[in-house]
């Protein structure tokens, strides 16, 4: 994962509210659920909040998230701080969080110290709620959960690695290399992170020495 920063909240969606006191977000239009999709996708830099896989590049390809579900926190449904932009993709992420309690969010600093993501496209949890959110989420921390995305994860990331001069299988032992590939990976590119950038960036953090 990698921490989003929520911002203020679309227009659209605070003139409905203005306008429909006592609404839900099963009420709103088309509208004001694209303009909240695309604010998510702009704070996200085009990944998806849980995964880091690219999104955004088709109009199906992600939807509205509430991080705290709607069945657990009815009250946040129009909450603009308890929506992030989720992948589609099949039984992880959005499709396997349903209303299940979420005990580690991309919304806390601490979800880019408590998982640790390795070279192989693995990911572990450091901590009980960490390994808490993966199995929620079906994020890939052995290849019997969800071997798709280990694989996607593993050649994204070492596409990256190699991209930025890093070896995946020999690592680096420069600190100061390590970190100005890190701050690469982390600067967009016309508003967008490349796919997987918050996920190669763990593991070269893994490799900085403490």
């Amino acid at each position: 994962m990698q921490k989003i920063n929520k911002r203020a909240e679309p227009g659209s969606l605070t003139t409905w509210k203005r306008r429909n006191p006592t609404g839900c977000y099963d009420d709103l239009s088309h509208v004001e659920r694209i303009d909240i999709r695309h604010a998510c996708s702009v704070e996200q830099y085009y990944l998806c909040a849980y995964c880091c896989q690219s999104i955004g590049q088709k109009d199906d390809d992600c939807m509205n998230e509430h991080v705290e579900a709607r069945r657990i926190a009815p009250q946040r449904s129009l909450d603009f701080a308890n929506i992030v932009v989720s992948c589609k993709t099949p039984r992880q992420c959005d499709a396997a969080h349903g209303s299940q309690p979420l005990p580690l969010t991309p919304l806390m600093d601490e979800c880019e110290t408590e998982f640790q993501f390795k070279i192989s496209g693995r990911v572990e949890g450091l901590t009980d709620r960490a390994k808490e959110a993966i199995r929620v989420l079906n994020l890939g921390d052995h290849e019997m959960h969800n071997r798709a995305l280990i694989e996607k994860r593993k050649q994204l990331s070492q596409v990256l690695l190699l991209a930025n001069g890093v070896d995946p299988n020999q690592g680096v032992d420069d600190d100061e290399l390590l970190k100005l590939v890190i701050a690469d990976l982390l600067t967009p590119i016309d508003g967008k992170l490349a796919p997987f950038a918050p996920v190669a960036v763990s593991i070269l953090k893994g490799w900085v020495s403490s």
